[in-house]
């Protein structure tokens, strides 16, 4: 399925520094980065699980905030694209 992970860490101090880039580095690992705070990922369930789980033992749930969005398996007709950086196939080889 597809997961949009989108998140919000309040970078006020060194530490909010540090679990943002942890936080992006553990989305990197996961998916596709189509903006600054926003991932797209082709997860299973227990994959998203492991990742969410992942991600809360990180952020700060009272300055930061996580969303997942469940695109499911149909995700092709639910996603529009207009403007800059062209998408990309998340079933694709994945170059890095």
């Amino acid at each position: 399925m597809l997961v949009l992970i989108t998140y919000d860490v309040n970078t006020e101090d060194a530490a909010g520094k540090k679990r943002l880039r942890r936080v992006a580095k553990e989305c990197v690992k996961n998916g596709q980065r189509v903006q600054c705070s926003v991932f797209e990922c082709l997860l299973d369930t227990a994959q998203c699980k492991l990742l969410q789980a992942s991600l809360l033992k990180i952020i700060d749930t009272n300055k930061d905030s996580l969303r997942f969005y469940y695109l499911g398996k149909n995700y092709k007709t639910r996603i529009e694209h207009f403007g800059a950086k062209a998408g990309y196939d998340p079933e694709g080889t994945l170059i890095l």
